[in-house]
């Protein structure tokens, strides 16, 4: 125990006592007698998880793979589908980059099909293609190009070996980058067509939640006109959930707050 001396308001010089670092109690100390209330008792006890707890991509942190960007090759074959590059950064209300943001993606494959027991869509799954990635800073879902998830909730028949799923963290300047295929359109219950997107959650400092964008391509000009959920956003701000063109494929930045704040969905 070290000792040293504080001045009181008053002016009266006081004996201040510190616990070294190294002189705490072992959990169950009866000279503590208090230790008694503060510590488990019994083993731990494994909780299996349910629906609440696996809701979504099961990938924490310490699963994070070198290829979790790349949603062409998580498999052992090729997926279907254009190859394409979706590129950008994750940018700040005053535009500065944010660095070490966490980014997901999910999407469906070519034929339009989620990965997810919950699409009926009768198209193929592709075991190439999981629907899914992530890029500490983005995660993405998509379907394959035929607009199958791989998903056992999606009872359309297999394809190739699709994921559908990528990570990617951002770097010093924000940046993250996907290899993907160009997802295909969705139908949905109501007899609408989603145009061609990705699903994209971020998770950086500062928030107690992720948030969900969605990435539409700029080609797909009569689906995206035609798309429900796109048509329900303020014409004025369609364009922050359209990617733009650029020389390695397609360019989506996400800004968290501002005048040009991206569009994100209350899920």
């Amino acid at each position: 125990m070290t000792t040293h001396e504080t001045r009181s308001p008053a002016g009266l010089i006081l004996p201040t006592y510190g616990r070294d670092a190294d002189s705490h109690p072992e959990l169950n100390t009866p000279e503590y007698r208090s230790s008694a209330l503060r510590y488990p008792k019994q083993p731990l006890q494994y909780l299996p998880q349910y629906l609440t707890e696996v809701t979504g991509p099961l990938l924490g942190q310490e699963r994070c793979g070198e290829h979790d960007h790349d949603l062409t090759v998580q498999h052992n074959g090729e997926p279907l589908g254009e190859r394409i590059i979706v590129s950008g950064r994750v940018l700040d209300s005053g535009g500065k980059p944010v660095p070490n943001t966490l980014v997901e993606i999910w999407q469906a494959n070519s034929s339009g099909r989620y990965l997810h027991q919950g699409d009926r869509h009768p198209a193929p799954l592709d075991p190439n293609f999981s629907g899914t990635g992530r890029c500490t800073t983005v995660e993405i879902w998509q379907a394959d190009e035929q607009g199958r998830f791989d998903h056992p909730d999606d009872p359309r028949p297999e394809s190739s070996g699709w994921q559908g799923f990528g990570r990617c963290p951002t770097d010093a300047d924000g940046g993250f980058w996907f290899r993907t295929v160009k997802p295909g359109p969705l139908p949905t219950p109501d007899g609408a067509t989603e145009a061609p997107h990705i699903d994209v959650t971020v998770l950086t400092r500062g928030m107690l939640n992720r948030v969900v964008t969605r990435v539409y391509f700029p080609d797909e000009e009569q689906a995206n006109a035609a798309d429900p959920v796109l048509s329900a956003v303020d014409p004025a701000r369609r364009a922050t959930l359209v990617a733009a063109t650029d020389d390695r494929g397609y360019r989506f930045d996400i800004r968290l707050q501002g005048d040009d704040e991206t569009v994100f969905f209350a899920l």
